[in-house]
């Protein structure tokens, strides 16, 4: 790419909005122009309104940037979307229509109709569906989403499973991390030595973001896949990297070795690969009876591989194993830029 194009992070003091700036740093298509924040930090530099709280130090050149308001006076094209949900719901389709290509962490439009919900391993040719959304709503930019953080390596695992065998009925069990909350999040005391065996909306989103992800564009209407997932949803005391039981039924029951030969050989679209972000490995899988472990397999693929073990026969449905990916990289701000590379690819953005 000979000009890198101008983007800017939408909650820019969040932790989500912090790994955007992180991974942007030295990003070889994207250059920071921009970065929002509340009414607290407006108009002050960065570094003076956001207490840095994940790994690695805060970029330089953030912290001298000057914290702006979220509005369509942004000096960028593509912008990525940390903001809350209930703020994301207002603000998001304003910068659209203002032609702002908006990639959004948020919840807000992700079951909308002509909004793709992306995981550019699974669904690359979803992207298509902005030029049908530009159309009908009369506006130059896009509304893209990425799915919930504990969607992510799960759906990535259930593409290449219901090619090959068709999917049926899914019992899946979470194990949250602590960062998926955000910062502040809960206090710690929720948390040490404990588990809170609720996360509001979770269990829903694993049962109607697969589904939509999987399907197919038809008639620019995205035809979700029928199947079942009943789901429990936990936040455990583990820092990064959302670790996922399933058990699963298929159309066809597939041996262990079956499943295992399908999910290493799995590639993803060929646009895909090329991408700055992308891993080379898309799932990993490991053969050893105590993995994957988040501390230890969380940075696979730079944190965006999804690490599967422990595949071996169900007593009850065909098959069982465990599911492990980065939450805030894969599951957050690497996967928003990873769409937002998918489609600059592709000429939509």
């Amino acid at each position: 790419m000979s000009k890198k194009r101008k983007v800017a992070v939408l909650g820019a003091t969040g932790t989500v909005g912090q790994r955007f700036i992180q991974l942007l740093d030295n990003h070889p298509w994207f250059e920071v122009t921009a970065l929002t924040g509340s009414e607290r930090t407006i108009g002050g530099k960065f570094k003076d309104g956001c207490r840095w709280v994940i790994p690695g130090d805060m970029p330089e050149w953030a912290g001298e940037m000057i914290v702006q308001e979220t509005a369509p006076n942004l000096d960028a094209d593509i912008v990525f979307s940390a903001l809350h949900s209930s703020i994301a719901k207002e603000v998001e389709p304003v910068l659209a229509k203002a032609g702002y290509n908006v990639f959004s962490n948020a919840s807000s439009y992700r079951m909308t109709e002509d909004v793709p919900l992306l995981i550019p391993e699974v669904n690359a040719d979803h992207a298509h569906l902005v030029t049908h959304q530009r159309k009908v709503r009369g506006w130059d930019g896009c509304i893209v989403t990425n799915c919930n953080c504990t969607s992510t390596g799960f759906t990535v695992v259930l593409k290449p499973l219901h090619e090959a065998f068709g999917l049926k009925n899914i019992i899946a069990t979470s194990m949250q991390a602590i960062s998926g909350a955000g910062y502040p999040g809960l206090p710690a005391l929720d948390y040490v030595d404990n588990i809170v065996p609720f996360i509001g909306g979770e269990e829903a989103k694993l049962g109607i973001e697969p589904p939509k992800m999987l399907g197919e564009l038809v008639d620019n209407k995205i035809v979700p896949v029928e199947f079942n997932v009943s789901a429990h949803c936990n936040r455990v005391p583990v820092t990064d990297g959302h670790t996922v039981c399933v058990s699963i039924q298929f159309e066809k029951s597939p041996t262990p070795a079956e499943v295992i030969e399908v999910l290493k050989n799995y590639r993803g679209h060929e646009v895909v690969r090329g991408l700055p972000i992308s891993p080379d490995t898309v799932i990993e899988v490991r053969s050893e009876d105590d993995r994957p472990q988040p501390r230890r397999d969380r940075d696979a693929g730079n944190g965006m591989t999804t690490v599967v073990g422990r595949v071996r026969e169900d007593e009850v449905f065909d098959i069982k194993m465990v599911i492990m990916s980065h939450n805030t990289f894969k599951g957050a701000a690497g996967g928003s830029m990873q769409n937002a590379e998918l489609l600059v690819e592709m000429g939509l953005a």
